[in-house]
């Protein structure tokens, strides 16, 4: 599950959620935020199981430790669906929770939509990406990314690694080969804080886009082919398919006589190029 996908928004506030055994969990503290504007969300859990005699012994049942990406990295964070968060819900004494009750409902309802109909979700991911001002060519990029992406989480959980520390370890080792960089490396030569919520890949250029596809691919293919086993085999594949995307890109830079790397974002090189056409 994307970043994108992975947060919605309710009266301007962000809601995490993931998509666990076929429907969303929600982060609670999120909800909780959302509805109440407190300051200490974690806190006011404490309170409301404690107020609540009823729902804290069902709050093993209804909630679940769950991997949700924070500023400090994916964690495991306590989530609902959406039964147990209309649960919750009944504890809180808030206006907002009726609004926030059919906005729960449309969210599930649009998830419905995009299973029945992919083509849905994309769609909503273009148009997110339009109102942050990224171009068609370039939001073409970016979801065919997200596609090749999966593919390849796909094939490694085919060859047995599932752990997300796991993925980090061997997306590193292809950002490696390809950039010279890891991902966290490569943040902080752009100048975005390593254990902030923005994405890599929404700040890279055309370019970098297309060689990290390259990358990840090549690593997708080789791995269908060999059916590597653990980490270590699984490890040099994934420096395999980084290197062929390495190559492709010093032979473009030689070409084109520049670094394909960029410590701007997309957005920013975009901005720098209409100012200077005005």
């Amino acid at each position: 599950m994307s970043k994108e996908t992975a947060i919605v928004i309710f009266k301007e506030k962000a809601i995490r959620r993931t998509w666990d055994h076929q429907e969303w969990w929600f982060v609670i503290v999120d909800v909780i935020q959302a509805l109440t504007d407190s300051i200490d969300p974690s806190g006011y859990v404490k309170d409301m199981r404690k107020r609540d005699k009823e729902l804290s012994p069902k709050w093993e049942q209804i909630t679940k430790l769950l991997m949700v990406e924070t500023e400090g990295g994916r964690q495991k964070i306590s989530c609902a669906n959406t039964e147990g968060i209309l649960r919750i819900i009944q504890s809180i004494p808030s206006p907002k929770a009726e609004p926030f009750k059919q906005w729960l409902a449309q969210v599930g309802y649009e998830r419905i939509q995009e299973i029945e109909n992919p083509e849905l979700a994309q769609e909503r991911m273009k148009q997110l990406y339009e109102q942050k001002g990224y171009p068609k060519d370039w939001i073409d990029k970016r979801l065919r990314g997200m596609a090749i992406r999966q593919n390849l989480t796909d094939e490694w959980q085919a060859r047995g690694i599932h752990d997300e520390t796991n993925y980090a370890i061997l997306t590193a080792e292809i950002s490696k080969a390809t950039f010279g960089m890891t991902p966290a490396e490569y943040k902080q030569y752009k100048n975005i804080p390593v254990k902030s919520k923005a994405n890599l890949r929404d700040n890279m250029t055309d370019l970098e886009l297309i060689f990290t596809m390259l990358g990840e691919k090549v690593t997708t293919e080789i791995s269908k082919q060999e059916k590597p086993i653990g980490m270590p085999e699984n490890k040099k594949v994934a420096q395999r398919g980084g290197n062929v995307a390495g190559n492709a890109r010093k032979d473009t830079e030689k070409e084109l006589g520049k670094s394909v790397i960029s410590g701007k974002n997309y957005l920013q090189l975009s901005s720098t190029k209409k100012i200077a056409k005005q």
